[in-house]
């Protein structure tokens, strides 16, 4: 059963969101504190992590900042309604989602579940994909830079997963929302921007995703002789 820790100073929202929860076979702990949080992320395993932006001793930004230099755990924001600033720092800290506060719960368990299945097997037959300077395992969800370790969130992985699969394809905005979500979502295009730009820093020195204005992003890099390895 996947594990979520709850990082929320509202006692009164961890047992009924955990009953709830429980309904669809995951298991979420509360954490009321920043400090408490991190010391169970370090000391137990967790599939995910809920964290509201209004919080004692660190904002979430801070504390999404923190995580994100140890972990590449999932991270769903709770931000205040309307709140865009929000989304927009939480997502370029390396959140994978966002939910405005009032939220119902069967949402935020939509959102779970679709970051939980970016971070589940690939399907079977799925084979290494190979680029100049560029080695991707959907298997392992790893990838290489010119031979070196790349960390990316698994929402960077999933959009380099979507590019690499069909290479020189380009991808508009809502279309990679839309797939990446796996789930109708209010539509927002600035977050697919701050998505490419983390990615590409973590890419660089390669040139590895190009825009065409007005239209999207396309993986620019070529197939290093077969670009499926088996």
């Amino acid at each position: 059963m996947p594990r979520i820790l709850l990082i929320d100073d509202d006692a009164a929202l961890g047992e009924p969101l955990a009953a709830y929860f429980g309904r669809f076979e995951l298991q979420l702990r509360q954490a009321l504190r920043p400090s408490e949080g991190l010391a169970l992320l370090r000391r137990e395993r967790f599939d995910a992590a809920i964290l509201d932006v209004m919080l004692p001793e660190q904002d979430g930004f801070a504390l999404c900042r923190a995580i994100r230099a140890e972990s590449d755990i999932p991270i769903v924001m709770l931000t205040a309604r309307g709140e865009v600033m929000d989304r927009v720092v939480g997502l370029e800290l390396g959140a994978d989602d966002y939910l405005p506060k009032p939220f119902e719960p069967r949402e935020l368990v939509a959102r779970l579940q679709t970051v939980l299945r970016r971070r589940g097997p690939a399907a079977a037959g799925d084979g290494r994909l190979r680029f100049e300077g560029l080695l991707i395992d959907p298997v392992t969800r790893s990838v290489q830079r010119q031979g070196e370790a790349v960390e990316l969130t698994s929402t960077e992985f999933e959009l380099l997963l979507l590019l690499a699969r069909e290479p020189g394809k380009v991808f508009g905005r809502d279309d990679i929302l839309n797939r990446l979500r796996g789930h109708e979502a209010e539509l927002y295009t600035r977050a697919v921007d701050i998505l490419v730009s983390r990615l590409r820093r973590k890419l660089e020195p390669l040139a590895a995703i190009k825009t065409l204005r007005n239209a999207g992003y396309a993986l620019a890099l070529r197939p290093a002789g077969s670009a499926l390895l088996g």
